[in-house]
This record gives C-alpha cells, structure tokens and sequence, in this order.
C-alpha cells in the first residue's frame, strides 16, 4: 500500500494546483510561514521527495485520489454536514462513528502524536499521508458548506448562476469566489493573493491571531469550534440569497469576498499552530 501511494502521490503531486486547489495551496503556504523551527524540520522529513520540501505542493493531494478505488473510504471524511436549517454543529449527531472531517483531524493529529512522543517504538502509521490528510482537512473545514446542510449536500444540489456560467452553490465556494478574487485584484496571480492575506495577518488581524491559535483545554487539535463556525457563516453569508436558479454576482461576489479570505487566513494559523502543539518544544512548553 505504501508503494502505491508513493507511485499515485508522484503522478498527482505536480498536477496538484486547480477548498478547491488554490484554496487548498494557500491554506498551507499560509501556514508555512507560522511553523516554528522544529516543525519546519519535522514537516519536511515526512514530505515526498517531489514536494521540495514545500507542505503547500501536496495540499490537495486528498482531492486528487478520493475518486480512486483504493481510496474511496476518504470521501466522508471531507466534510461535517448537519440537519437542513439547524445552522449549528453537534460532534455526536454530525459526525457519527467519528467518520467525518473534524474526526479525521483528531484521527491525523493523533497518528502524528503517537509518532513524535514515542520517537523509539514501531511506527504504525503512513506519517505522510497523516501529514497530508491532516492539512488538508484544516483547509476543508474552514470552508463554509463543508459544513453545510445534508439536503442539499452542502450546496452541491442548489444549482446557480455565477455571472453567466452554470455551477452549484458549492462550487462558487470551492473555487469561484477565489478564482473571480484572483482574476479581478490580483492579476490571476495566486501568489500575489497569498500575500495581500500574509499583509493582513500582519495587520488587520494580527489582534486576532493569539486567539484563531489557542485550543480549549489544552488540546492539540480542536476543529469542533472551526465546524460550528462555518455552518454558522454558511447559514448568514453561503446560504443567503443563494437559492436554486439564483444569478450570483457582483454584490454576492464582493459581500462574500471577505469571509473567504478570512476563513484561508484561519485555516493557515490553526494548521500551523496545530503542527506546533504536536513537534515544536516551544508550543509544548507553553501549554505546560
């Protein structure tokens, strides 16, 4: 297994930018720029070859083979969806048997753990697809109809206009808000958004930063508030004004802009800070 996963992982590794992908790959550089130096060194050890030892190359590795036969038990564990209209999240009713995103963050971070507080025992586990899975999952769930409503299949059923193309709600969510964002301020430059959203964690919400890191009880990882977010933001901002048959434009567009980039900016802090808690002495120290 561990051979086919190296050969499936080399083959989709460089086509691995198109969250949908962008959002995916930012989520991660993000992150990157907030590991400490332990993390930086324990991250690249776990990463392929064909990353060059960027996290944010493989991000969307998760997406790229959940269709293959092999790893088609994964695709439950890319969202939390609730009850229709409920607006809010429940571990015990939305993610029953612990199979669903924010279980398979618990279930990553732990395999992770295991391997970093007991360097000397038999690993168990595939460390790089834990990597992998766990990075992209924190992307995942900080996307709004990731955790949207089981009816509609978080807006993949409620069809709509984006400007004049054909697509569903959950797709404007995926891709196209970032990709319109990245074709009309950015000159479709993805690195040029990465860094507008790098400038505003300096800035705009440097105040925020200490608090989208922290964990309740001292948990390494904590994604039931992130899922209680989103289906919340999902319900005021994905939901509203979005039924089937809506034309979604400019005013949808620049209304939603900014809870995307905010949700990219979290997504990369508490994916970093996730890593931290599990291989950086600093971190450990702290929560001491």
């Amino acid at each position: 297994m561990w051979i086919v996963s190296i050969l499936v992982l080399t083959q989709l590794v460089h086509g691995a930018l198109c969250w949908g992908d962008d959002g995916h790959y930012a989520v991660c550089k993000i992150a990157q720029g907030y590991f400490e130096e332990e993390t930086v060194v324990a991250v690249k050890k776990l990463l392929p070859e064909s990353a060059n030892g960027e996290l944010a190359a493989v991000c969307s590795w998760p997406d790229e083979i959940k269709k293959l036969p092999q790893w088609r038990w994964t695709s439950a564990l890319h969202f939390a969806d609730t009850p229709d209209y409920k607006c809010n999240y429940e571990y015990s009713r939305d993610c029953p048997k612990d199979w669903c995103v924010t279980g398979a963050i618990f279930n990553y971070t732990n395999q992770l753990m295991s391997a970093s507080e007991i360097s000397q025992s038999i690993v168990r586990y595939n460390l790089t697809e834990a990597l992998m899975f766990l990075s992209h999952y924190m992307g995942d769930i900080h996307q709004l109809l990731h955790e949207g409503f089981i009816g509609d299949l978080g807006g993949n059923k409620i069809k709509v206009h984006w400007y004049n193309q054909e697509t569903n709600l959950h797709r404007v969510w995926d891709d196209m808000i970032i990709e319109s964002a990245l074709e009309t301020y950015y000159n479709s430059s993805l690195p040029r958004m990465i860094q507008a959203l790098q400038a505003k964690l300096k800035n705009g919400w440097s105040n925020d930063v200490p608090s989208w890191e922290s964990c309740q009880l001292n948990q390494t990882a904590c994604p039931n508030p992130y899922a209680s977010e989103s289906i919340d933001l999902a319900c005021k901002y994905a939901y509203r004004n979005a039924t089937a048959g809506t034309t979604l434009g400019d005013y949808y567009f620049v209304s939603r802009l900014p809870v995307v980039e905010k949700r990219l900016a979290q997504g990369g802090i508490r994916l970093a800070a996730t890593l931290n808690r599990i291989y950086s002495t600093k971190s450990k120290l702290a929560r001491a």
